[in-house]
């Protein structure tokens, strides 16, 4: 019946889609489309007739000067049709909200994992090749991806509006969602689980590519070619843009324009210089040092996210910027 439903709907609204719900972009969202759209028929009509009819009698059933309104005791089948046409509705929106969720929650037996790691305000994404990518996502097109999901401090929620999934991600524990992408091309990706000041900039991006396209991708060295520096400039795009400029300016943590070599003042410890040592325990070990003037303990630790020649290359990227 639910089968039913949704295919008559999905014929009915094949050439005047709802423009208020994105594109879809994976092989959940039109079930969900459906449904969405059902309710909304039915809610607008119920709507029409509660509020037209309070209206009509507000009107016809008026006090008018001299005249008394008949008096109505009820009426058995009126009753009956009001109670059990929306009970009905009710449990056709039922069985049909249950089909959708199950197949949202069901992975295929066939698919591709990949691990998520939350932080603030950061997505990163590993591969089973031991290939990791921060914000963004690179899946192949027409394969059920599963994505094993925790977090490294708060709750962060992961959503993609184009596939309609949303999960929330928990420190100290995995949480799951798949789809299936069914065309190719780039889709937003967003937290949506308030997680600090910097929860605005944790954005990244979905790319489904072909399969050849995403194989060769996995396959390929993503520095291969790239100057320290110009691996140092990517890992900051990807990482460190949201906390840190380039210039003098403070954001969530000190600006990194002339900060190599420099005399970094530093809470209940003695100034310490900037130097390369500095910067990379600063990158790992974090809670070591805390900067006068900004939060302790907001700088995540990216121990075992980052290589050694891309931690180099981040060095190097700051000493540009003398």
């Amino acid at each position: 019946m639910v089968w039913l439903l949704s295919s008559i709907l999905q014929s009915v609204t094949a050439h005047a889609s709802f423009s208020f719900l994105p594109p879809d972009g994976d092989t959940i969202a039109p079930m969900f489309d459906h449904l969405y759209e059902f309710m909304v028929i039915i809610c607008s009509i119920a709507s029409i007739l509660v509020i037209g009819g309070m209206i009509y009698f507000a009107l016809k059933y008026r006090r008018r000067p001299g005249q008394k309104s008949a008096y109505i005791t009820h009426n058995t089948m009126l009753e009956f049709l009001w109670s059990f046409i929306p009970f009905v509705l009710f449990m056709v929106a039922f069985a049909w909200g249950w089909y959708v969720y199950f197949h949202m929650r069901t992975v295929p037996k066939k698919h591709f994992e990949v691990n998520v790691i939350a932080q603030q305000w950061l997505w990163s994404f590993e591969y089973n090749s031991g290939r990791i990518e921060a914000r963004n996502l690179y899946v192949p097109v027409n394969t059920p991806i599963e994505l094993i999901m925790t977090s490294k401090d708060v709750i962060h929620s992961f959503f993609v509006p184009a596939f309609r999934q949303k999960q929330d991600v928990v420190p100290g524990t995995y949480t799951y969602t798949w789809f299936d992408a069914t065309h190719v091309g780039t889709y937003d990706l967003f937290c949506t689980q308030f997680c600090g000041v910097g929860h605005s900039s944790m954005l990244g991006k979905v790319h489904v590519l072909t399969k050849v396209a995403f194989d060769h991708w996995l396959e390929a060295n993503p520095n291969k070619g790239l100057t320290p520096v110009e691996i140092g400039h990517k890992i900051y795009e990807q990482r460190c843009s949201v906390c840190h400029n380039i210039t003098t300016q403070p954001k969530i943590g000190p600006g990194w324009a002339h900060l190599y070599g420099s005399m970094v003042q530093l809470q209940g410890q003695p100034p310490h210089r900037a130097d390369a040592n500095y910067i990379r325990t600063h990158i790992l070990t974090p809670a070591r040092y805390t900067v006068k003037g900004f939060p302790k303990g907001v700088m995540p630790s990216f121990q075992g996210q980052l290589t050694e020649t891309q931690i180099n290359g981040i060095i190097a990227f700051i000493k540009s910027l003398k």
